[in-house]
C-alpha cells in the first residue's frame, strides 16, 4: 500500500512522524534524571546540571561493601547547596517496574522530566573462557537493559511535551577493547546501537539521543585498578592524562543544551586521544 514503510525484517511499520518546529528553551528550571548519580561520574554530571539551574533526580542501589546511601546523602546536600530541587531514591534499573515507578515519582516530586542520563553501569571482569553466565547477564542487564528501561519509561513524557534530551554513557572500550572485559565491551557497544536506534524512533518528537564514550576517568573505580593500568593510560593518551569527572560531565550537559539541539544519534568520544594512540 502507498505510504507504507517496512523495517529490515520486512514487517510493516507506521510512517515516521514529520518533526514540527520547536522554539529553543533554557535549561534553568528543567529536570534532569541521572541514573547512578550518587558517586563518581554520575555525581559530577548531577552537579554540572545543578550549576546550570537544573533540578536533579538521581537513583542508586544499595551495595554490601559500600555505604552508597551515605554518599547519596552527601551528593543530595551538595546539590541543594547549589539552589536546585533534588529527589533521590533507591532504584535498580534492571527492574522495569521499579524504573517506571521511579520516573513517575520524579515527575511528581520535581514537576516534570526533560533530560535523562543513563550513567548507571557495572563491570565484572574476567577472561572470556572463565566468565560465568551470571557475570555476563549482570553487566548486560544493568548497562544495556537498564538504559532501555529508563528510555522506555521516559519516552511518553518526552514525546508528549515534544522536547527532551537523552545521553547514554558508553565507553571508549566499545571501540578499543581490552583483555578480560568481554561483557563490559559488549554492553557498551550495544549501548551505542541503542543510542542510534532510539534517536531514529524519537527524533520526530524533538527528542535528541546521543552518547558519550569516556576513556579512563579519575574516579573511585579507577583507583581500584592496578597502578600500571593508570600509568599506561596516561602514557598512551595524546594529552598525557586521564579525564577528571568534570571533563566528561561538561560534554553531557552540553548535549542537553540548546547549543547541541541539532546533534542526535552521535557518540562523542572523550578520551584525551587514547583511541588514536
Amino acid at each position: 500500500m502507498f505510504g507504507e514503510q517496512r523495517g529490515r525484517s520486512g514487517a510493516t511499520v507506521a510512517p515516521r512522524e514529520r518533526p514540527a518546529r520547536v522554539e529553543p528553551r533554557e535549561m534553568k528550571g528543567n529536570v534532569a534524571l541521572i541514573t547512578g548519580g550518587a558517586t563518581g561520574l554520575g555525581r559530577a554530571i548531577a552537579l554540572d546540571f545543578a550549576r546550570r539551574g537544573v533540578n536533579v533526580a538521581f537513583n542508586y542501589v544499595l551495595l554490601a561493601n559500600r555505604d552508597i546511601a551515605a554518599q547519596a546523602l552527601l551528593t543530595e546536600t551538595a546539590l541543594r547547596g547549589l539552589g536546585v530541587e533534588v529527589y533521590c531514591g533507591v532504584c535498580d534499573v534492571r527492574d522495569a517496574d521499579a524504573v517506571n515507578q521511579f520516573v513517575e515519582t520524579v515527575k511528581g516530586e520535581l514537576g516534570g522530566l526533560h533530560y535523562l542520563v543513563n550513567n548507571a553501569g557495572i563491570a565484572h571482569d574476567g577472561a572470556l573462557w572463565r566468565m560465568s553466565e551470571d557475570a555476563w547477564r549482570q553487566v548486560l542487564d544493568t548497562n544495556v537493559t537498564g538504559a532501555f528501561h529508563c528510555i522506555r519509561a521516559s519516552a511518553p513524557t518526552l514525546r508528549k511535551q515534544h522536547y527532551g534530551k537523552i545521553v547514554n554513557i558508553a565507553s571508549h572500550q566499545a571501540y578499543t577493547p581490552g583483555f578480560g572485559i568481554t561483557n563490559y565491551v559488549a554492553s557498551k557497544a550495544a549501548l551505542v546501537g541503542l543510542t542510534r536506534a532510539a534517536a531514529v524512533d524519537l527524533g520526530a518528537a524533538n527528542v535528541n539521543v546521543n552518547a558519550v564514550a569516556p576513556g579512563f576517568i579519575r574516579t573511585e573505580m579507577l583507583a581500584k585498578l592496578p597502578p600500571e593500568i593508570l600509568e599506561r593510560a596516561e602514557k598512551e593518551s595524546l594529552l598525557g592524562r586521564v579525564a577528571e569527572p568534570e571533563d566528561v560531565a561538561h560534554v553531557v550537559t552540553f548535549l542537553c543544551s540548546e547549543e547541541a539541539r541539532h546533534i542526535t544519534g552521535q557518540v562523542i568520544v572523550v578520551d584525551g586521544g587514547l583511541t588514536l594512540a
